[in-house]
């Protein structure tokens, strides 16, 4: 795999065409290559965040050709990346904060080739649950989602700023598969699922089952003493109408999800996937609700420092303006 991308590379720099606009490949040799992209446990919301971004891509640029890849998520696809066995990935933000900021490990050398989405955190219970509140909710069995997933490292650090612990304080639940929440909340083996994130599948099944759901989130004093201590996550809000008979907007807080390339990527390849991607920025809204977020501007303000951002890609944020 590295020697295809070396020699696409190579290929790259010598083509006579470096520019494209609107999603248009750039003309290069007739070397391809094959990305891998990590993703997560099927029926969460990375592998259909994941599967669109492959489909997109490899429709506005078939000379690099995206390959989704079913993992554990964000804590399987960080160690993989670094060890090359992936190109590309998808990582919750929780988990690339502390792998950015060597938490509980040695600070990562991986770069950001995107922002995907943000991802306010709530619970979901059913609509004829007698929870209404967080605190309602300590003692219960809980799913904090997918092992190895980064939700239940979101649930851990808002949590934790309310003097709460998810392994002591509530029954937690730790999927294999995502996709095995909604059905749990629905014939009561738990009273809630945690999840984050506009069209997130397990709230979107949830909702839309026969009992229908409640969304549960931080009130604002919550949110208040979460921030107090854990500054890096930002008040989010899930507007109207992003799931079934969702009539209200839900403030929240969380932070933005990722997609993150191996170290040694090379500058042009990264160049290249950010022009395509931010070329067809309209084109993935209109295919994925979630993907209205990937933005070039709010990549730039998502990530948590400007040398994070894989150089290819902030050579293309400097030429169109959004970075300095």
């Amino acid at each position: 795999m590295r020697f295809a991308m070396i020699l696409l590379g190579a290929a790259l720099l010598a083509s006579p065409a470096t520019a494209q606009t609107g999603g248009t490949a750039i003309p290069t040799a007739t070397i391809s290559s094959t990305l891998s992209l990590g993703t997560a446990t099927p029926g969460g919301g990375f592998p259909l965040y994941g599967n669109a971004f492959a489909e997109l891509m490899n429709a506005a640029d078939p000379q690099i050709i995206i390959a989704p890849r079913n993992t554990k998520g964000s804590n399987e696809n960080i160690p993989l990346l670094e060890k090359g066995e992936l190109d590309l990935a998808l990582v919750a933000g929780e988990p690339a904060y502390e792998a950015f900021a060597g938490i509980g490990r040695a600070k990562v050398a991986l770069k950001i080739l995107t922002a995907i989405y943000s991802n306010p955190g709530m619970f979901v219970v059913r609509a004829d649950s007698p929870y209404t509140t967080i605190r309602d909710l300590v003692g219960q069995p809980v799913a904090f989602g997918a092992r190895g997933s980064g939700l239940p490292i979101l649930a851990r650090y808002v949590l934790d700023g309310l003097g709460l612990k998810q392994d002591e304080d509530f029954k937690a639940v730790y999927l294999d598969r995502a996709s095995d929440g909604p059905a749990m909340v629905e014939d009561g083996r738990v009273a809630a699922l945690w999840g984050a994130g506009i069209g997130w599948p397990g709230f979107a099944a949830v909702a839309a089952s026969a009992s229908g759901a409640r969304f549960i989130a931080p009130v604002a004093d919550e949110i208040a003493r979460i921030r107090a201590k854990h500054a890096f996550l930002k008040p989010l809000t899930v507007p109207a109408g992003s799931y079934p008979k969702q009539t209200e907007p839900i403030a929240s807080l969380g932070s933005w999800s990722f997609i993150l390339t191996r170290e040694d990527l090379p500058d042009d390849v990264a160049y290249r996937l950010a022009k395509t991607l931010h070329g067809v920025e309209a084109t993935f809204c209109r295919k994925l609700a979630q993907a209205c977020e990937t933005t070039a501007t709010n990549t730039v303000a998502a990530a948590p420092r400007p040398e994070l951002l894989h150089p290819g890609v902030a050579k293309y944020f400097r030429e169109i303006g959004v970075m300095k």
